[in-house]
């Protein structure tokens, strides 16, 4: 089930940043731990009572003039409007309504998406609580008043946000079709694909990066199976600086990840993998999604019989963390190999699914410990007492243990690497939860 997307909007220094550590807390380290998404921090899964969310930040904007400041958060708005289920956006009481704020409070009323009003720095309500009302003005109702960096007021607003929510819960069951999240950066061919495989020309596609408008669902159907493809909508303008271009791009991944079961990740063979696949990837990987890699172009690269295993033995180095994912090499030019992507998607989403009796998971837990020792801490031994799965997409495993302080993440992926010699997984990663012996 896709979560719902919260984008934050607003100008520069009302708190946005802090808010949303706030929000992630903790959780923002999970995006640290994967190679390539470390440095932006765009985006955090939070809870909050029993919804969880990807909240996003559309981005700081730092510029000299004030005209560049409101063309700019303008963009933001456009990328929250966009993508966004929910939209925070966030004044500042202490600095006042300032005419920035009212224009893009006219933008955020027009889109008819909800917006949550939340007037930031109210530390003392004895000394702001009369001056939030003066935000009443931006007509696009009630001001919540918080304190990012006291943490007050958050609760009241985030019961504000969920209860926008769409409610899917009756329309998930239904549609069961799986779904698939072309991504890539722009012009590596996404659009081109998607192309070949419903042999017309439904999806716009150009030389100039960033011609696909918008994020575009196609039904396809393919041997009496019918898919979903989410063709990740390309970058508006092509005349913003670098870094504006791929924190749009990284957006809308994130919307269009969140979707999907399946994500395909789509390389240019010629360029090979960059720093922008690996943040995409990493996105991937992080929202729990079965992965496929296509390296598309691959009638464009001169070859020898060893060229695969070279090239593949690069793509596995850089995104070491994802061993799991699948490779295709492709052409979308020449149709090669296009037909192989269904079958892998088949078997993605089967994996991505699959569920294990407990009776075989913990047959295979007394195998691997009586193989390899678990580790030991100032005398203290690490137990396994048993192992059970708990959900699927991706597939969940609680491991139960004496002190899970000593179950080092090595033993973990030890553990991993004999279900995976077990059971395949391919295309899906495996999550695991580590619990001591009457802990809920």
């Amino acid at each position: 089930m896709s979560k719902p997307i919260v984008a934050v909007v607003g100008r520069p220094n009302v708190g946005k940043s802090t808010l949303f550590n706030a929000l992630a807390g903790e959780r923002i380290s999970i995006v640290k731990d994967t190679p390539g998404v470390t440095r932006d921090r765009i985006y955090a899964q939070v809870s909050w009572l029993d919804h969880d969310f990807t909240l996003i930040d559309t981005g700081g904007i730092e510029p000299e003039s004030k005209d560049l400041i409101l063309s700019r958060m303008r963009e933001q708005a456009q990328i929250a409007i966009d993508t966004a289920d929910v939209i925070i956006f966030m004044v500042d009481v202490r600095q006042g309504l300032v005419d920035a704020d009212s224009k893009v409070a006219d933008m955020l009323r027009r889109a008819k998406k909800p917006v949550v009003l939340a007037v930031n720095k109210v530390d003392d309500l004895k000394k702001y609580g009369n001056d939030i009302y003066e935000f009443y003005n931006l007509g696009i109702g009630e001001p919540y008043g918080i304190s990012s960096a006291n943490m007050m007021g958050l609760g009241d607003m985030l019961d504000v946000v969920v209860s926008h929510f769409p409610d899917t819960s009756g329309e998930e069951e239904e549609d069961d079709r799986p779904r698939v999240a072309i991504v890539g950066k722009p012009n590596v061919g996404k659009s081109s694909i998607i192309n070949k495989l419903l042999g017309e020309e439904r999806v716009i596609v150009s030389d100039i990066a960033g011609t696909t408008r918008d994020a575009v669902d196609t039904p396809v159907v393919h041997n009496g199976h019918e898919y979903v493809f989410i063709d990740t909508a390309g970058l508006r303008r092509k005349n913003k600086v670098k870094e504006e271009l791929e924190h749009f791009m990284v957006v809308r991944t994130v919307s269009a990840v969140e979707r999907a079961d399946v994500v395909v990740l789509v390389i240019d063979a010629v360029e090979g993998v960059t720093e922008q696949e690996a943040k995409i990837a990493g996105i991937a990987h992080d929202s729990g999604k079965g992965v496929i890699i296509a390296v598309n172009k691959w009638d464009a690269i001169e070859k020898n019989d060893k060229t695969v295993y070279e090239y593949e033995a690069r793509i596995r180095n850089t995104l070491s963390y994802m061993p799991y994912a699948v490779l295709v090499f492709i052409s979308a030019k020449t149709g090669q190999r296009l037909n192989r992507l269904f079958d892998m998607i088949d078997m993605v989403v089967e994996n991505h699914s699959m569920r294990i009796q407990t009776g075989v998971l913990n047959e295979i837990l007394t195998e691997a410990v009586a193989m390899q020792q678990p580790p030991a801490d100032k005398g203290k031994r690490l137990k396994l007492f048993y192992m059970t799965q708990v959900s699927v997409k991706p597939p969940t495993f609680v491991i139960f243990v004496n002190d899970k302080e000593l179950m080092h993440f090595s033993y973990t992926r030890y553990i991993e690497n004999k279900i995976r010699e077990a059971f395949g997984f391919s295309g899906t990663p495996l999550k695991f939860i580590i619990r001591e012996r009457g802990e809920k």
